[in-house]
């Protein structure tokens, strides 16, 4: 069973500096660094101007801007080459959106294939471009680890501006950054870097990028102050999907971001969520996690990914539905395929001594899914996994996770010799192997796992925000617990503990019936429902049965289907 502790009743400081709030807001800010009037009032009221800054006093957006803006003025060809995720995706459509608004002929979106090209900018693709008279390539969500690609595209004439988040190279031996030689870079994790937030994702490096060209328009642009607004639905699913913190400027991008997607005329958007029965209109940051980036990210783990970004950019009403329909399918054999892979990796590492570092794969996995499970396995095996594939491409390529006590690129930089290529951030990223060497790839990591900075595991248990009755389970209180929303990483969704309470009714629900249903009553009478997807009685370890007393872990929240409003209770655990 999972270890849990309930968080403390807060100080009393804290409490009358934030008397203007209820109880329960009081403690879900304070454990959430906020312990005064005015960092809470900022905090639950997102503010578009305030809370996000200047593009400018990013490195490099002054030349970016008028890089791209000589190219416009002189019709240059520009290739917008996006990474082949649900933030490289959306961030890309950024980019798309600005050119067709400012009726720009010369642009074209380049998403390249995960497995016949691979992550990054690659070499055919530049001499390609040279080819074809591009003269400047705009990178999102990628490239900041692309230094000889880069180099190759100057030789050729080709101008280069990276947008990127992900960490870039620091060499080892010096201990120097090294960038790719690009026209401009901006990627705030650079050093030296002033801009005040460091945890944006590439599509919202992208959306900086377009605030910055549109705070220094052409004359000719004439575009009303305030449109790039309704590119945050992209730059929201990103933010989102892509799991950065929500917390400073990634708040109010998510914020605001959801709030333009419950009101996106992106016809693909509406015909996936149609598909999905979400309500465009009640759309939440789980209808992002659970159901929208899964579907775009699918396109390129067993598909093509530029169907992700026609789905996001079309205005063709046919294609929508076509696409929608063709991204729907694939996800569904992503799920039965990654399934099989983590069951294969289960049942091999069971045989297997347990080591610092894991690496596992098989030539028959597709890279494209390796990542998802290389999360499941991090987080029950609790160490830095590695899990490799090659299936649909001639090189081994993999996907690594750590549980946060070590930093994954400082890793594979100490066994650089092993590898063909690697980045990523601190606790995720990507790499490349030769076949012939992926067998020595566990005992290198294990050498350098030795060398490694490593920092305290986070803690295991689970915290529990507050101890509730089930007649605290009402809309007041979900009103309460919604304005600390968007809830994701750096702002976890509360979580409530419900003690010896007795269950009503069980029940079983779905096509196949694999999802758990229970019902409690308050003391008054009124029914309470609570929902476990993907789970049966005999996953817990609780008494779990018509008239059984349980302690119930869960999470409150909003249910709208089928044109029905719901509170219920998702379970997370019961003992």
């Amino acid at each position: 069973m999972k270890k849990y502790t309930v968080r403390e009743k807060i100080p009393d400081s804290a409490d009358e500096a934030l008397r203007a709030y209820p109880p329960l807001v009081r403690s879900l800010l304070f454990y959430r660094d906020i312990a005064d009037e005015k960092k809470a009032r900022e905090y639950l009221l997102p503010d578009y101007e305030r809370d996000l800054h200047d593009p400018f006093l990013m490195l490099d957006m002054e030349k970016a801007v008028e890089r791209i803006k000589q190219a416009v003025q002189k019709n240059e060809k520009i290739i917008v080459y996006g990474d082949y995720d649900c933030d490289g995706i959306p961030g890309s459509v950024v980019l798309h959106d600005f050119f067709e608004k400012i009726q720009y002929p010369y642009f074209k979106n380049y998403i390249p294939h995960r497995y016949a090209e691979g992550y990054g900018l690659q070499m055919p693709a530049i001499e390609q471009f040279a080819k074809d008279g591009v003269t400047l390539v705009i990178t999102i969500d990628c490239a900041i680890t692309d230094v000889a690609e880069v180099a190759r595209a100057n030789e050729l004439g080709i101008d280069t501006i990276v947008t990127d988040h992900h960490l870039p190279i620091i060499d080892p031996v010096t201990g120097e950054e090294r960038l790719p030689p690009a026209f401009a870079v901006i990627n705030n994790k650079r050093r030296g870097e002033k801009y005040p937030f460091t945890m944006l994702c590439g599509a919202a490096t992208a959306f900086k990028l377009v605030q910055g060209l549109l705070l220094r328009p052409l004359p000719t642009w004439n575009i009303a102050s305030g449109w790039e607004k309704w590119l945050l639905d992209m730059v929201g699913t990103s933010t989102v999907a892509d799991m950065v913190p929500l917390y400073g400027e990634n708040r109010a991008l998510a914020h605001f971001g959801l709030k333009v997607l419950r009101k996106s005329p992106r016809l693909g958007l509406q015909e996936l969520l149609r598909k999905m029965n979400v309500a465009q209109h009640a759309l939440t940051e789980d209808d992002i996690g659970f159901s929208i980036a899964p579907r775009i990210n699918a396109a390129s783990r067993i598909a093509d990914p530029i169907d992700g970004f026609n789905l996001l950019s079309t205005r063709d009403a046919d294609s929508a539905i076509t696409l929608s329909t063709h991204l729907e399918s694939i996800n569904q054999r992503r799920k039965g395929l990654v399934a099989a892979m983590i069951k294969e990796a289960k049942g091999k590492l069971a045989e297997r001594t347990m080591r610092d570092v894991i690496v596992i794969g098989n030539t028959e996995w597709f890279p494209g899914l390796v990542g998802l499970a290389a999360n499941t396995l991090m987080e029950e095996m609790e160490r830095p996994v590695f899990v490799w594939g090659r299936r649909g491409t001639t090189v081994i390529k993999g996907s690594c996770r750590s549980p946060g006590n070590i930093n994954v690129v400082e890793l594979m930089t100490l066994a650089a010799d092993a590898f063909i290529d690697f980045g990523g951030h601190a606790v995720s990223g990507g790499f490349s192997v030769d076949n012939e060497r992926i067998h020595f790839l566990e005992n290198a990591l294990l050498t350098a796992y030795g060398r490694v900075e490593k920092k305290e595991a986070p803690t295991l248990g689970v915290i529990i925000d507050a101890h509730l009755r089930l007649d605290d389970v009402s809309w007041s209180t979900y009103e309460h617990i919604e304005r600390l929303a968007p809830f994701g990483t750096g702002n976890p969704k509360p979580l409530f503990l419900f003690e010896d309470v007795q269950i009503d009714k069980t029940r079983t629900f779905g096509k196949e019936k694999n999802h758990l249903g229970l019902m409690f009553r308050t003391e008054d009478g009124k029914k309470v429902d609570a929902i476990a997807f993907f789970a049966q009685t005999e996953d817990f370890s609780a008494d779990v049965r018509d008239g059984g007393k349980v302690s119930l872990v869960a999470h409150m929240e909003k249910s709208v289907f089928g044109g029905k409003t719901e509170l219920r209770l998702r379970i997370v655990d019961m003992f």
